[in-house]
């Protein structure tokens, strides 16, 4: 049988999001909720999941991925595949779970930085964000991605393509977030 962490890293996968206790009943076979509850217990404090403000499951190390070395971008060079760790992709991208969200990139304005239409940038709301720091922002009341650039006191945001002009704020300027990884599937 299954253990209970492969149950639900299984149903996360196929579903996107974690099961309720009912379900959690269901593909385990549990007769009651404080089974289930019990179980859960102790996956939280081995820190495979936790628990948001509202009660609702969130995978932790649930899905590490095998740090196998590196690969040369520059010239080839041998290699062999060796085990260094393992990671959590998670644990790696998000500092502050309830603050941090994804967004669909629409639009071209920073592909000079490597974002592309279609990537999906993971984000931090309310984190510390200085000049050159890539963010979600509101100006004039229109929302955009773009660089955060303070020059001689003049705030404006850049993007990263010669075809867009920098944006100077008539109104109001309001970062929402800033930007802590790109996320392409190919």
């Amino acid at each position: 049988m299954k253990p209970l962490k492969d149950k639900l890293l299984s149903f996360y996968r196929k579903n996107k999001r974690m099961p309720s206790l009912s379900e959690i009943m269901r593909i385990t076979g549990y007769k009651t909720k404080s089974a289930v509850s019990y179980a859960l217990g102790k996956l939280i404090d081995d820190g495979v999941v936790s628990k948001d403000k509202t009660g609702k499951l969130i995978p932790k190390n649930i899905a590490d991925i095998r740090v196998l070395g590196l690969v040369e971008a520059g010239f080839p060079s041998p290699s062999e595949e060796e085990l260094a760790d393992t990671l959590s992709i998670d644990e790696y991208l998000v500092e502050k779970r309830e603050a941090t969200y994804i967004l669909t990139v629409k639009g071209d304005s920073m592909i000079d930085a490597g974002i592309l239409e279609g990537d999906m940038v993971l984000v931090e709301r309310g984190a510390e964000y200085k000049d050159g720091d890539i963010i979600i922002a509101e100006i004039d009341g229109e929302w955009t991605i773009k660089y955060f650039r303070k020059k001689k006191g003049v705030i404006f945001l850049e993007p990263a393509n010669i075809n867009y002009k920098p944006l100077y704020p008539t109104q109001e300027l309001i970062v929402s977030a800033v930007v802590r990884a790109v996320i392409r599937k190919y």
